[in-house]
C-alpha cells in the first residue's frame, strides 16, 4: 500500500481467499483492506495515539440519513455528552480532494453539526472549525488534541 502522511502505527493483517483485511480497533473487525479503508484506519490511529481521543467516542462507517438519503459517513468522533466533535471524510489516496469532496461533508455537516471538519485522502489533510452561529468556518493546520470537558 500507499506510504500515507500520517505517523506509522502498528496494524494487523489477515489474509483470506486471497483478500487482505486490516483490523479495525473501533469495530473490532477485518476490513478488507481497500485504498480508502488504508487511509480512514490511519487516521483512527492518529486521533486515538496522537490526538488522545478515546476509542469510546469514536465512530466508524455508520449510516446517516441526509435529506432522506442514505450516506455512511467515514469517522465521527463525539463529545462527552453526546454531541458531535469532529467528521473525518476520507478519499483514497489516489483521489484528489476538490469542491465536491468539502461539498460532501458539508452536507454531512448540516445533519451532524459537528464542531469540526476533516477531510484527507492520506497525503493532504484540510481541516476547519465550523461557526454555526455565523454560519462560518475557518480553516486550522491541525484537530485539537482531546480535551475533557
Amino acid at each position: 500500500m500507499q506510504e500515507l502522511n500520517f505517523p506509522k502505527f502498528e496494524y494487523r493483517f489477515k489474509s483470506t481467499e486471497n483478500k487482505v483485511s486490516i483490523f479495525d480497533v473501533i469495530r473490532k473487525k477485518f476490513i478488507i483492506l481497500q485504498p480508502e479503508e488504508w487511509v480512514r484506519q490511519h487516521c483512527v490511529h492518529y486521533i486515538i495515539n496522537y490526538k488522545k481521543y478515546p476509542k469510546s467516542l469514536i465512530n466508524v462507517e455508520k449510516e446517516l440519513s441526509i435529506n432522506g438519503l442514505k450516506k455512511r459517513y467515514d469517522i465521527v468522533v463525539f463529545n462527552s455528552d453526546g454531541s458531535i466533535h469532529l467528521i473525518v471524510e476520507c478519499k483514497s489516496y489516489s483521489t484528489i480532494i476538490n469542491q465536491g469532496t468539502f461539498d460532501q461533508i458539508a452536507r454531512y455537516n448540516l445533519a451532524l453539526k459537528a464542531d469540526y471538519l476533516m477531510v484527507t485522502n492520506g497525503i493532504n489533510h484540510y481541516y476547519c472549525q465550523m461557526d454555526t452561529e455565523n454560519k462560518r468556518y475557518s480553516f486550522l493546520k491541525d484537530i485539537p488534541n482531546y480535551t475533557k470537558a
